[in-house]
Protein backbone atom coordinates (compact mmCIF):
# COMPACT_ATOMS: atom_id res chain seq x y z
CA UNK A 1 0.00 0.00 0.00
CA UNK A 2 1.47 3.56 -0.93
CA UNK A 3 1.64 5.99 1.61
CA UNK A 4 0.60 9.20 0.40
CA UNK A 5 0.89 13.17 2.02
CA UNK A 6 -0.80 15.47 0.72
CA UNK A 7 -1.43 19.48 1.15
CA UNK A 8 -2.35 22.98 -0.30
CA UNK A 9 0.71 24.70 0.42
CA UNK A 10 1.49 28.24 1.47
CA UNK A 11 -1.64 30.92 2.42
CA UNK A 12 -2.96 28.51 -0.32
CA UNK A 13 -6.56 27.68 0.60
CA UNK A 14 -8.30 25.84 -1.98
CA UNK A 15 -8.40 21.98 -1.14
CA UNK A 16 -11.31 20.24 -3.28
CA UNK A 17 -8.72 20.09 -5.85
CA UNK A 18 -6.29 17.80 -3.78
CA UNK A 19 -9.18 16.06 -1.51
CA UNK A 20 -10.61 15.04 -4.76
CA UNK A 21 -7.11 13.32 -5.52
CA UNK A 22 -6.89 11.82 -2.04
CA UNK A 23 -10.72 10.59 -2.62
CA UNK A 24 -9.25 8.67 -6.07
CA UNK A 25 -6.18 7.77 -4.37
CA UNK A 26 -8.38 5.87 -1.32
CA UNK A 27 -10.33 4.26 -4.06
CA UNK A 28 -7.03 2.97 -5.22
CA UNK A 29 -6.15 0.97 -2.31
CA UNK A 30 -3.56 3.97 -1.04
CA UNK A 31 -2.97 4.73 2.84
CA UNK A 32 -3.24 8.78 2.42
CA UNK A 33 -3.24 11.81 5.34
CA UNK A 34 -3.98 15.64 4.55
CA UNK A 35 -2.15 18.44 6.07
CA UNK A 36 -4.69 20.63 5.42
CA UNK A 37 -5.10 24.41 3.91
CA UNK A 38 -2.23 26.91 3.59
CA UNK A 39 0.18 24.54 5.00
CA UNK A 40 3.90 26.54 5.31
CA UNK A 41 6.69 25.13 3.95
CA UNK A 42 8.93 23.79 6.93
CA UNK A 43 5.21 22.04 8.35
CA UNK A 44 5.63 20.02 4.74
CA UNK A 45 8.80 19.35 5.27
CA UNK A 46 8.30 18.16 8.80
CA UNK A 47 5.13 16.32 8.11
CA UNK A 48 7.70 14.72 5.29
CA UNK A 49 10.00 13.80 7.25
CA UNK A 50 7.79 12.39 10.05
CA UNK A 51 5.39 10.36 8.38
CA UNK A 52 8.35 9.36 5.44
CA UNK A 53 5.37 9.19 2.62
CA UNK A 54 5.47 7.47 -1.17
CA UNK A 55 3.95 10.36 -2.49
CA UNK A 56 3.79 13.78 -1.35
CA UNK A 57 1.06 16.04 -3.84
CA UNK A 58 1.64 19.54 -3.56
CA UNK A 59 -1.16 21.99 -4.35
CA UNK A 60 -1.70 25.73 -5.42
CA UNK A 61 -4.05 27.52 -6.93
CA UNK A 62 -3.14 31.33 -6.56
CA UNK A 63 -0.84 33.96 -8.26
CA UNK A 64 1.74 32.24 -10.76
CA UNK A 65 4.80 34.28 -9.93
CA UNK A 66 4.17 33.60 -6.11
CA UNK A 67 4.04 30.14 -6.76
CA UNK A 68 7.14 29.78 -8.79
CA UNK A 69 9.11 31.21 -5.91
CA UNK A 70 7.27 29.22 -3.50
CA UNK A 71 7.79 25.95 -5.07
CA UNK A 72 11.28 27.28 -5.65
CA UNK A 73 11.70 27.04 -1.84
CA UNK A 74 9.83 24.00 -1.04
CA UNK A 75 12.75 22.01 -3.80
CA UNK A 76 15.23 23.92 -2.18
CA UNK A 77 14.43 23.02 1.33
CA UNK A 78 13.83 19.16 0.67
CA UNK A 79 17.41 19.00 -0.35
CA UNK A 80 18.38 20.36 2.07
CA UNK A 81 16.61 17.98 4.42
CA UNK A 82 17.70 15.02 2.47
CA UNK A 83 14.14 14.45 1.58
CA UNK A 84 13.99 15.16 -2.15
CA UNK A 85 15.11 11.48 -3.22
CA UNK A 86 13.57 8.18 -2.99
CA UNK A 87 9.79 9.25 -3.40
CA UNK A 88 7.61 10.70 -5.93
CA UNK A 89 5.94 14.33 -5.90
CA UNK A 90 2.57 15.35 -7.72
CA UNK A 91 1.34 19.31 -8.07
CA UNK A 92 -2.12 20.28 -8.74
CA UNK A 93 -3.14 23.89 -9.28
CA UNK A 94 -4.45 26.08 -12.02
CA UNK A 95 -3.00 25.86 -15.10
CA UNK A 96 -0.67 28.97 -15.27
CA UNK A 97 0.69 27.67 -11.56
CA UNK A 98 1.14 24.04 -13.52
CA UNK A 99 2.90 26.02 -16.27
CA UNK A 100 5.53 27.38 -13.31
CA UNK A 101 5.42 23.67 -11.37
CA UNK A 102 6.42 21.95 -14.82
CA UNK A 103 9.36 24.27 -15.05
CA UNK A 104 10.90 23.77 -12.47
CA UNK A 105 11.48 20.13 -13.64
CA UNK A 106 11.10 18.62 -10.18
CA UNK A 107 7.15 16.91 -10.02
CA UNK A 108 6.56 13.90 -11.47
CA UNK A 109 2.93 14.58 -12.67
CA UNK A 110 1.45 18.35 -12.77
CA UNK A 111 -2.28 18.18 -12.62
CA UNK A 112 -4.86 20.74 -13.85
CA UNK A 113 -8.26 19.37 -13.35
CA UNK A 114 -7.96 18.74 -17.33
CA UNK A 115 -6.46 15.21 -17.31
CA UNK A 116 -8.97 12.45 -17.68
CA UNK A 117 -9.78 10.34 -14.44
CA UNK A 118 -8.16 7.75 -15.00
CA UNK A 119 -5.02 9.57 -16.41
CA UNK A 120 -5.05 10.21 -12.68
CA UNK A 121 -5.44 6.87 -11.50
CA UNK A 122 -3.03 5.69 -14.14
CA UNK A 123 -0.31 7.36 -11.78
CA UNK A 124 -1.71 6.03 -8.99
CA UNK A 125 -0.81 2.92 -10.08
CA UNK A 126 2.54 3.71 -11.01
CA UNK A 127 2.22 4.20 -14.75
CA UNK A 128 3.81 7.17 -16.77
CA UNK A 129 1.66 10.33 -16.48
CA UNK A 130 1.74 11.26 -20.54
CA UNK A 131 2.01 8.08 -22.09
CA UNK A 132 4.50 8.70 -24.81
CA UNK A 133 3.43 5.39 -27.89
CA UNK A 134 1.01 2.59 -28.41
CA UNK A 135 3.51 0.25 -25.86
CA UNK A 136 2.21 2.24 -22.85
CA UNK A 137 -1.57 1.15 -23.54
CA UNK A 138 -3.16 -2.18 -23.31
CA UNK A 139 -3.46 -4.18 -26.62
CA UNK A 140 -6.63 -6.22 -25.61
CA UNK A 141 -9.96 -5.64 -23.89
CA UNK A 142 -9.50 -7.51 -20.86
CA UNK A 143 -6.18 -6.08 -20.24
CA UNK A 144 -7.27 -2.33 -21.19
CA UNK A 145 -9.98 -3.31 -18.20
CA UNK A 146 -7.50 -3.82 -15.70
CA UNK A 147 -5.71 -0.46 -16.45
CA UNK A 148 -8.21 1.04 -16.54
CA UNK A 149 -10.13 0.08 -13.40
CA UNK A 150 -12.24 1.16 -11.42
CA UNK A 151 -13.60 3.05 -14.92
CA UNK A 152 -15.26 1.03 -17.46
CA UNK A 153 -14.33 1.22 -21.14
CA UNK A 154 -15.51 3.59 -23.25
CA UNK A 155 -16.69 2.60 -26.67
CA UNK A 156 -18.87 4.25 -29.41
CA UNK A 157 -19.77 3.37 -33.19
CA UNK A 158 -17.84 5.33 -35.91
CA UNK A 159 -18.32 5.39 -39.64
CA UNK A 160 -19.07 7.97 -41.76
CA UNK A 161 -21.76 6.91 -44.62
CA UNK A 162 -20.18 8.64 -47.63
CA UNK A 163 -18.99 7.60 -51.23
CA UNK A 164 -15.61 6.67 -49.97
CA UNK A 165 -13.44 5.88 -46.61
CA UNK A 166 -11.75 9.51 -46.45
CA UNK A 167 -14.01 11.27 -44.21
CA UNK A 168 -13.90 8.08 -41.84
CA UNK A 169 -10.38 7.79 -41.62
CA UNK A 170 -10.42 11.50 -40.90
CA UNK A 171 -13.06 11.31 -38.19
CA UNK A 172 -10.92 8.15 -36.37
CA UNK A 173 -7.69 10.30 -36.29
CA UNK A 174 -9.24 12.94 -34.66
CA UNK A 175 -11.06 10.77 -32.07
CA UNK A 176 -8.06 8.84 -31.34
CA UNK A 177 -6.20 12.18 -30.79
CA UNK A 178 -9.07 13.29 -28.45
CA UNK A 179 -7.76 9.89 -25.83
CA UNK A 180 -12.17 10.49 -24.98
CA UNK A 181 -12.79 6.70 -25.46
CA UNK A 182 -10.84 3.10 -25.58
CA UNK A 183 -13.07 1.51 -28.35
CA UNK A 184 -13.92 2.63 -32.03
CA UNK A 185 -16.67 0.25 -33.21
CA UNK A 186 -16.45 0.57 -36.48
CA UNK A 187 -19.66 0.35 -38.44
CA UNK A 188 -19.44 -0.87 -41.98
CA UNK A 189 -22.62 -0.29 -44.89
CA UNK A 190 -24.80 -3.22 -45.42
CA UNK A 191 -23.06 -4.37 -48.62
CA UNK A 192 -19.74 -4.36 -46.94
CA UNK A 193 -21.13 -6.85 -44.24
CA UNK A 194 -23.47 -8.86 -46.62
CA UNK A 195 -20.96 -8.65 -49.82
CA UNK A 196 -17.66 -8.15 -49.15
CA UNK A 197 -15.94 -10.99 -50.92
CA UNK A 198 -18.92 -10.76 -53.70
CA UNK A 199 -18.67 -7.41 -54.90
CA UNK A 200 -20.19 -8.38 -58.07
CA UNK A 201 -23.33 -8.15 -55.86
CA UNK A 202 -23.22 -5.10 -54.24
CA UNK A 203 -25.36 -2.07 -55.69
CA UNK A 204 -23.63 1.00 -56.20
CA UNK A 205 -27.13 3.07 -55.37
CA UNK A 206 -26.35 1.76 -52.06
CA UNK A 207 -23.11 2.84 -51.34
CA UNK A 208 -22.55 4.11 -47.99
CA UNK A 209 -25.67 3.01 -46.71
CA UNK A 210 -25.88 2.73 -43.15
CA UNK A 211 -21.56 3.14 -42.72
CA UNK A 212 -18.35 3.20 -44.16
CA UNK A 213 -18.24 1.72 -47.67
CA UNK A 214 -15.60 -0.88 -47.12
CA UNK A 215 -14.80 -2.92 -49.84
CA UNK A 216 -10.85 -4.23 -49.82
CA UNK A 217 -8.74 -4.80 -46.86
CA UNK A 218 -6.74 -2.09 -47.67
CA UNK A 219 -9.52 -0.23 -46.66
CA UNK A 220 -9.80 -1.58 -43.01
CA UNK A 221 -5.91 -1.43 -42.58
CA UNK A 222 -6.28 2.41 -43.49
CA UNK A 223 -8.69 2.83 -40.84
CA UNK A 224 -6.94 1.07 -38.41
CA UNK A 225 -3.58 2.69 -38.73
CA UNK A 226 -5.43 5.72 -38.07
CA UNK A 227 -6.19 5.07 -34.90
CA UNK A 228 -2.64 4.37 -33.97
CA UNK A 229 -2.71 7.89 -32.39
CA UNK A 230 -3.90 9.98 -29.17
CA UNK A 231 -4.83 7.21 -26.95
CA UNK A 232 -4.39 4.41 -29.26
CA UNK A 233 -7.91 2.63 -28.91
CA UNK A 234 -8.77 -0.83 -29.69
CA UNK A 235 -11.06 -1.29 -32.62
CA UNK A 236 -13.34 -3.60 -33.09
CA UNK A 237 -16.18 -3.88 -36.41
CA UNK A 238 -19.88 -5.23 -37.20
CA UNK A 239 -19.65 -8.62 -37.89
CA UNK A 240 -20.49 -10.17 -41.64
CA UNK A 241 -23.52 -11.77 -42.59
CA UNK A 242 -22.21 -14.15 -45.03
CA UNK A 243 -19.05 -15.99 -44.65
CA UNK A 244 -19.06 -15.73 -41.34
CA UNK A 245 -15.36 -17.40 -40.74
CA UNK A 246 -14.00 -16.18 -43.49
CA UNK A 247 -15.07 -12.42 -42.50
CA UNK A 248 -14.02 -12.50 -38.61
CA UNK A 249 -10.48 -13.93 -40.42
CA UNK A 250 -10.48 -11.20 -41.89
CA UNK A 251 -10.99 -8.70 -39.28
CA UNK A 252 -8.15 -10.27 -37.08
CA UNK A 253 -5.99 -9.61 -39.97
CA UNK A 254 -6.48 -6.20 -40.89
CA UNK A 255 -7.79 -4.38 -37.14
CA UNK A 256 -7.02 -6.69 -35.17
CA UNK A 257 -11.22 -7.39 -33.59
CA UNK A 258 -10.53 -6.75 -29.89
CA UNK A 259 -14.17 -8.43 -29.99
CA UNK A 260 -16.54 -10.06 -32.16
CA UNK A 261 -20.42 -8.83 -31.67
CA UNK A 262 -22.82 -11.49 -32.78
CA UNK A 263 -26.16 -13.11 -31.93
CA UNK A 264 -27.95 -16.24 -32.25
CA UNK A 265 -31.31 -15.17 -34.43
CA UNK A 266 -30.78 -12.37 -36.38
CA UNK A 267 -28.55 -11.58 -39.80
CA UNK A 268 -30.56 -13.92 -41.66
CA UNK A 269 -34.02 -14.38 -43.34
CA UNK A 270 -35.80 -13.21 -40.18
CA UNK A 271 -34.66 -9.57 -40.45
CA UNK A 272 -33.71 -9.88 -44.01
CA UNK A 273 -29.94 -8.70 -43.17
CA UNK A 274 -28.05 -12.07 -44.48
CA UNK A 275 -29.02 -14.63 -46.92
CA UNK A 276 -29.01 -17.85 -44.29
CA UNK A 277 -32.35 -19.25 -43.37
CA UNK A 278 -33.02 -19.30 -39.43
CA UNK A 279 -31.68 -22.73 -38.53
CA UNK A 280 -28.67 -22.26 -40.97
CA UNK A 281 -27.80 -19.45 -39.26
CA UNK A 282 -27.88 -20.22 -35.81
CA UNK A 283 -25.68 -22.70 -36.69
CA UNK A 284 -22.99 -20.60 -38.23
CA UNK A 285 -22.89 -18.11 -35.56
CA UNK A 286 -22.54 -20.66 -32.51
CA UNK A 287 -19.66 -21.55 -35.12
CA UNK A 288 -18.50 -18.30 -35.34
CA UNK A 289 -18.27 -17.74 -31.61
CA UNK A 290 -16.06 -20.98 -31.38
CA UNK A 291 -13.79 -20.32 -33.81
CA UNK A 292 -13.41 -16.81 -31.71
CA UNK A 293 -13.05 -18.70 -28.51
CA UNK A 294 -10.52 -21.04 -29.93
CA UNK A 295 -8.63 -17.96 -30.47
CA UNK A 296 -8.99 -16.20 -26.94
CA UNK A 297 -10.82 -13.56 -28.61
CA UNK A 298 -14.12 -11.65 -26.61
CA UNK A 299 -17.61 -12.44 -27.58
CA UNK A 300 -20.14 -9.77 -27.46
CA UNK A 301 -23.83 -11.31 -27.61
CA UNK A 302 -26.13 -8.43 -28.96
CA UNK A 303 -28.65 -10.79 -28.65
CA UNK A 304 -31.66 -9.60 -26.53
CA UNK A 305 -31.85 -5.82 -28.14
CA UNK A 306 -32.92 -7.24 -31.03
CA UNK A 307 -35.81 -8.51 -29.67
CA UNK A 308 -36.92 -5.87 -27.62
CA UNK A 309 -36.56 -3.52 -30.97
CA UNK A 310 -39.53 -5.26 -32.22
CA UNK A 311 -41.42 -5.31 -28.94
CA UNK A 312 -41.25 -8.37 -27.45
CA UNK A 313 -42.07 -8.95 -23.86
CA UNK A 314 -39.89 -8.95 -21.27
CA UNK A 315 -39.87 -12.49 -20.64
CA UNK A 316 -38.41 -13.41 -23.84
CA UNK A 317 -35.83 -10.15 -23.79
CA UNK A 318 -34.16 -12.21 -20.56
CA UNK A 319 -34.55 -15.45 -22.26
CA UNK A 320 -32.84 -14.60 -25.27
CA UNK A 321 -30.17 -12.96 -23.22
CA UNK A 322 -29.39 -16.21 -21.08
CA UNK A 323 -29.65 -18.55 -24.49
CA UNK A 324 -27.12 -16.60 -26.32
CA UNK A 325 -24.91 -16.53 -23.26
CA UNK A 326 -25.15 -19.85 -22.63
CA UNK A 327 -24.61 -21.43 -26.19
CA UNK A 328 -21.06 -18.83 -26.36
CA UNK A 329 -20.10 -21.02 -23.04
CA UNK A 330 -20.98 -24.35 -24.66
CA UNK A 331 -19.10 -23.01 -27.77
CA UNK A 332 -15.74 -22.22 -25.32
CA UNK A 333 -15.48 -18.67 -25.29
CA UNK A 334 -13.74 -17.56 -22.20
CA UNK A 335 -14.47 -13.92 -22.27
CA UNK A 336 -17.87 -13.03 -22.77
CA UNK A 337 -19.66 -9.52 -23.20
CA UNK A 338 -23.21 -9.52 -22.06
CA UNK A 339 -24.93 -6.47 -24.28
CA UNK A 340 -27.55 -4.62 -22.03
CA UNK A 341 -29.70 -2.03 -23.84
CA UNK A 342 -31.75 -0.11 -21.90
CA UNK A 343 -34.95 2.12 -22.47
CA UNK A 344 -35.87 -0.20 -25.43
CA UNK A 345 -38.77 -0.12 -26.07
CA UNK A 346 -39.08 4.00 -24.77
CA UNK A 347 -41.72 3.17 -22.56
CA UNK A 348 -40.38 1.12 -20.36
CA UNK A 349 -40.03 2.91 -16.70
CA UNK A 350 -36.63 3.26 -15.38
CA UNK A 351 -37.42 0.83 -12.04
CA UNK A 352 -38.63 -2.05 -14.58
CA UNK A 353 -35.91 -1.48 -17.18
CA UNK A 354 -33.29 -2.00 -14.06
CA UNK A 355 -35.46 -4.93 -13.18
CA UNK A 356 -34.74 -6.43 -16.50
CA UNK A 357 -31.63 -6.12 -17.03
CA UNK A 358 -30.53 -7.04 -13.22
CA UNK A 359 -32.64 -10.53 -14.36
CA UNK A 360 -30.50 -10.90 -17.49
CA UNK A 361 -27.27 -10.21 -15.53
CA UNK A 362 -28.32 -13.24 -12.86
CA UNK A 363 -28.93 -15.36 -14.82
CA UNK A 364 -25.99 -15.19 -17.77
CA UNK A 365 -24.11 -14.09 -14.33
CA UNK A 366 -24.94 -17.73 -13.05
CA UNK A 367 -23.01 -19.19 -16.06
CA UNK A 368 -19.74 -17.70 -15.16
CA UNK A 369 -16.52 -19.62 -13.95
CA UNK A 370 -12.96 -19.82 -14.02
CA UNK A 371 -12.93 -20.86 -17.60
CA UNK A 372 -16.13 -18.30 -18.44
CA UNK A 373 -15.94 -15.15 -17.95
CA UNK A 374 -18.50 -12.63 -17.98
CA UNK A 375 -18.51 -8.82 -18.43
CA UNK A 376 -21.01 -6.26 -18.78
CA UNK A 377 -21.78 -3.49 -21.73
CA UNK A 378 -24.59 -1.38 -20.86
CA UNK A 379 -26.29 0.83 -23.74
CA UNK A 380 -28.56 3.51 -24.46
CA UNK A 381 -31.26 2.75 -26.13
CA UNK A 382 -31.36 4.67 -30.23
CA UNK A 383 -35.10 4.43 -29.66
CA UNK A 384 -35.18 6.48 -26.37
CA UNK A 385 -33.01 10.04 -27.94
CA UNK A 386 -35.46 13.03 -28.83
CA UNK A 387 -34.75 14.61 -32.50
CA UNK A 388 -34.49 17.72 -30.45
CA UNK A 389 -30.72 18.05 -29.39
CA UNK A 390 -31.40 19.73 -26.20
CA UNK A 391 -33.53 17.15 -25.47
CA UNK A 392 -31.19 14.16 -26.69
CA UNK A 393 -28.22 15.52 -24.81
CA UNK A 394 -30.12 15.52 -21.31
CA UNK A 395 -31.56 11.80 -22.37
CA UNK A 396 -27.70 10.65 -22.97
CA UNK A 397 -26.74 12.00 -19.39
CA UNK A 398 -30.13 10.70 -17.78
CA UNK A 399 -29.27 7.27 -19.24
CA UNK A 400 -25.95 6.72 -18.67
CA UNK A 401 -26.31 7.65 -14.76
CA UNK A 402 -28.69 5.43 -14.61
CA UNK A 403 -26.58 2.69 -16.23
CA UNK A 404 -24.36 3.37 -13.73
CA UNK A 405 -26.76 1.76 -11.45
CA UNK A 406 -25.77 -1.51 -12.90
CA UNK A 407 -21.76 -1.23 -12.84
CA UNK A 408 -21.01 -1.92 -16.44
CA UNK A 409 -17.60 -2.86 -17.15
CA UNK A 410 -17.95 -1.05 -20.42
CA UNK A 411 -20.20 1.45 -21.34
CA UNK A 412 -21.22 1.94 -25.42
CA UNK A 413 -21.98 5.08 -25.61
CA UNK A 414 -24.56 6.18 -28.41
CA UNK A 415 -24.61 9.86 -29.65
CA UNK A 416 -26.97 12.13 -28.64
CA UNK A 417 -27.45 13.15 -32.17
CA UNK A 418 -28.42 9.57 -33.81
CA UNK A 419 -31.85 10.09 -33.51
CA UNK A 420 -31.11 12.68 -36.47
CA UNK A 421 -28.42 11.74 -38.14
CA UNK A 422 -25.10 9.57 -38.31
CA UNK A 423 -22.84 11.32 -35.52
CA UNK A 424 -19.79 13.16 -36.76
CA UNK A 425 -16.47 12.86 -35.12
CA UNK A 426 -16.74 16.05 -32.98
CA UNK A 427 -20.32 14.84 -31.94
CA UNK A 428 -18.49 11.31 -31.35
CA UNK A 429 -16.11 13.11 -28.84
CA UNK A 430 -18.77 15.59 -27.12
CA UNK A 431 -21.08 12.75 -26.47
CA UNK A 432 -18.34 10.66 -25.07
CA UNK A 433 -17.33 13.31 -22.91
CA UNK A 434 -20.61 13.92 -21.69
CA UNK A 435 -20.61 10.33 -20.57
CA UNK A 436 -17.35 10.31 -18.88
CA UNK A 437 -18.36 12.75 -16.09
CA UNK A 438 -21.20 11.36 -15.85
CA UNK A 439 -19.34 8.09 -14.63
CA UNK A 440 -16.96 9.88 -12.70
CA UNK A 441 -19.79 11.29 -10.84
CA UNK A 442 -21.28 8.07 -10.10
CA UNK A 443 -18.13 6.02 -9.30
CA UNK A 444 -18.51 8.78 -6.17
CA UNK A 445 -21.23 6.57 -4.79
CA UNK A 446 -24.73 5.59 -5.45
CA UNK A 447 -27.85 4.30 -3.85
CA UNK A 448 -28.15 0.08 -3.95
CA UNK A 449 -30.98 0.04 -6.50
CA UNK A 450 -31.11 -4.01 -5.18
CA UNK A 451 -32.97 -2.56 -1.90
CA UNK A 452 -35.98 -0.87 -4.20
CA UNK A 453 -38.58 -3.46 -3.32
CA UNK A 454 -40.36 -3.27 -6.72
CA UNK A 455 -37.51 -3.63 -8.48
CA UNK A 456 -36.13 -6.80 -6.76
CA UNK A 457 -39.79 -8.27 -6.99
CA UNK A 458 -39.80 -7.61 -10.42
CA UNK A 459 -36.96 -9.69 -11.38
CA UNK A 460 -37.81 -12.07 -9.11
CA UNK A 461 -40.81 -12.67 -11.36
CA UNK A 462 -38.77 -12.53 -15.04
CA UNK A 463 -36.61 -14.93 -13.43
CA UNK A 464 -39.33 -17.49 -12.55
CA UNK A 465 -41.07 -16.54 -16.11
CA UNK A 466 -37.92 -17.45 -18.34
CA UNK A 467 -37.43 -20.64 -16.16
CA UNK A 468 -41.08 -21.40 -17.22
CA UNK A 469 -39.92 -20.26 -20.96
CA UNK A 470 -37.14 -22.30 -21.09
CA UNK A 471 -38.63 -25.86 -19.91
CA UNK A 472 -41.03 -24.93 -22.72
CA UNK A 473 -37.92 -24.65 -25.25
CA UNK A 474 -36.49 -28.11 -23.91
CA UNK A 475 -40.20 -29.74 -23.87
CA UNK A 476 -39.84 -28.63 -27.74
CA UNK A 477 -36.97 -30.73 -28.13
CA UNK A 478 -38.27 -33.60 -27.03
CA UNK A 479 -36.47 -36.45 -25.41
CA UNK A 480 -34.83 -37.35 -28.42
CA UNK A 481 -32.26 -33.55 -28.34
CA UNK A 482 -29.32 -33.87 -25.90
CA UNK A 483 -29.70 -30.14 -25.28
CA UNK A 484 -32.49 -27.95 -27.09
CA UNK A 485 -30.48 -24.24 -26.30
CA UNK A 486 -27.77 -25.53 -28.17
CA UNK A 487 -29.54 -27.11 -31.06
CA UNK A 488 -30.21 -24.83 -34.09
CA UNK A 489 -33.12 -26.70 -35.37
CA UNK A 490 -35.19 -26.58 -31.93
CA UNK A 491 -34.39 -23.13 -31.66
CA UNK A 492 -35.52 -21.97 -34.59
CA UNK A 493 -38.69 -23.97 -34.37
CA UNK A 494 -38.71 -21.89 -31.35
CA UNK A 495 -38.94 -19.03 -32.87
CA UNK A 496 -41.49 -20.36 -35.84
CA UNK A 497 -44.21 -21.55 -33.30
CA UNK A 498 -44.18 -18.11 -31.02
CA UNK A 499 -42.62 -19.21 -27.42
CA UNK A 500 -39.64 -16.84 -28.80
CA UNK A 501 -42.08 -13.84 -30.51
CA UNK A 502 -43.06 -10.36 -30.96
CA UNK A 503 -45.54 -8.17 -32.07
CA UNK A 504 -43.06 -6.52 -35.14
CA UNK A 505 -42.63 -10.27 -36.89
CA UNK A 506 -46.09 -10.45 -37.48
CA UNK A 507 -46.50 -11.60 -41.09
CA UNK A 508 -43.04 -12.61 -41.01
CA UNK A 509 -42.86 -16.04 -42.92
CA UNK A 510 -39.98 -17.47 -40.55
CA UNK A 511 -41.43 -16.73 -37.39
CA UNK A 512 -45.22 -16.68 -35.31
CA UNK A 513 -46.19 -12.76 -35.34
CA UNK A 514 -48.52 -13.92 -32.86
CA UNK A 515 -48.05 -12.16 -29.57
CA UNK A 516 -49.29 -9.16 -27.99
CA UNK A 517 -47.30 -7.33 -25.91
CA UNK A 518 -48.49 -3.66 -24.28
CA UNK A 519 -46.30 -1.41 -21.76
CA UNK A 520 -48.08 -2.05 -17.99
CA UNK A 521 -46.83 -0.30 -15.15
CA UNK A 522 -43.59 0.63 -17.06
CA UNK A 523 -43.08 -3.06 -17.88
CA UNK A 524 -43.96 -4.56 -21.56
CA UNK A 525 -46.10 -7.99 -20.69
CA UNK A 526 -47.71 -10.23 -23.09
CA UNK A 527 -51.37 -9.74 -23.47
CA UNK A 528 -54.46 -11.54 -24.46
CA UNK A 529 -55.16 -10.20 -27.85
CA UNK A 530 -59.23 -9.75 -26.94
CA UNK A 531 -59.06 -8.56 -23.58
CA UNK A 532 -55.88 -7.28 -22.76
CA UNK A 533 -55.09 -8.90 -20.09
CA UNK A 534 -51.77 -9.51 -18.91
CA UNK A 535 -51.10 -13.48 -19.56
CA UNK A 536 -48.79 -15.05 -17.55
CA UNK A 537 -45.95 -17.28 -19.61
CA UNK A 538 -47.56 -20.51 -18.35
CA UNK A 539 -50.55 -19.86 -19.86
CA UNK A 540 -49.19 -18.13 -23.03
CA UNK A 541 -46.98 -21.49 -23.40
CA UNK A 542 -49.94 -23.43 -23.12
CA UNK A 543 -52.21 -21.83 -25.57
CA UNK A 544 -49.17 -22.25 -28.14
CA UNK A 545 -48.41 -26.05 -27.65
CA UNK A 546 -52.38 -26.17 -27.69
CA UNK A 547 -51.78 -25.28 -31.55
CA UNK A 548 -48.88 -27.71 -32.32
CA UNK A 549 -50.01 -30.34 -30.09
CA UNK A 550 -47.79 -31.23 -27.73
CA UNK A 551 -48.10 -32.19 -24.54
CA UNK A 552 -46.59 -30.59 -21.58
Amino acid sequence: MTRILAGALGECVHVAGVLNFLRLAEEAGHHTEFLGPATPVRDFIGAIRETNPDVVAVSYRLTPEVAEKLLTGFRHALEEAGLSRGRKFCFGGTKPVAEKAKALGFFDAVFTGEEPVEDIMGFLKGRPMVAKDEASYAHTMVERLRQKAPFPLIRHHFGVPAQDIEPTVEGIQKIARAKVLDVISLGPDQDAQENFFHPERCDPTRKGAGGVPVRTEKDLVRLYEASRAGNYPLMRSYSGTDELIRYAEMLERTISNTWCATSVFWFNALDERGPMSVEESIREHMQLMRWHGHRNIPVEANESHHWELRGCHDTVAVATAYIAAYIAKKMGVKDFIGAYMLHTPPQMSDRMDLAKMLAKMDLVGSLADKDFRVYKQTRSGLLSFPVDIAQARGQLGSSIYLQMFLKPDIVHVVAYCEADHAATADEVIESCTLARQVIVRSLGGLPNITLDPVIDRRKKELVAEVSVLMDAVRTLGGHGVEDALCDPLILARAVKVGLLDAPNLKGNPHAAGAIVTRAVNGAIQAVDPHSGRVLLERERIDRIFETIDVDV
